[in-house]
């Protein structure tokens, strides 16, 4: 008896140490080191309920010209020695929980192709998500929030032709 527990630990030690910590609590006023570097940048943004950074962006210049959604998530998430900060902007809203087949799979496919960033579902949302070092530089923060924004617009285009919800 006293082989198998020791063998079913050692089976287990991987998933135990691979295990993600939860996220550091957001603060409703905002995380003050994404702040700095919004303000750095010259950005403007909101606070949200949940203590995140909401962005708007304007692409194009003239006044028909689309805007983008993008959030900066206050709380960092760390796995291992790794600490990360989300960057989000959603692209595409189905009617129901889940989403079409051909939907899901393009949004696969633009995973594939991306540099930097995933898709993800959250709720009935599909939302680009770029992950970044909680220490990133403001030259960092603002190569992700680009990404996810222009990410997050073309799919929108692509999925909602004529629409522009975000």
């Amino acid at each position: 008896m006293r082989t198998f527990a020791i063998a079913m630990l050692l089976c287990l030690a991987p998933v135990l140490v691979n295990a993600a910590e939860p996220a550091t609590p957001a603060r409703k006023d905002g995380d003050p080191a994404v702040r700095q570097l919004l303000d750095k940048l010259e950005y403007k943004y909101e606070i949200d309920e949940e203590g995140d950074y909401r962005l708007t962006f304007g692409l194009g210049d003239d006044k028909d010209a689309r805007s983008q959604l993008v959030y900066v998530r206050s709380p960092v998430e760390t796995y291992g020695s790794h600490k990360v900060r989300e960057i989000w902007s959603p692209g595409y809203v189905s009617t129901t929980d889940e989403f079409p087949a051909d939907v899901a799979n393009r949004l696969l496919e633009a995973t594939q192709q991306s540099k930097l960033g995933a898709w993800a579902k959250q709720g009935r949302y599909a939302v680009f998500v770029v992950k970044v070092a909680a220490d990133a530089s403001a030259e960092e923060l603002d190569d992700a929030v680009d990404a996810a924004l222009r990410s997050a617009d073309e799919i929108e285009q692509e999925l909602t032709p004529g629409k522009d919800d975000f």
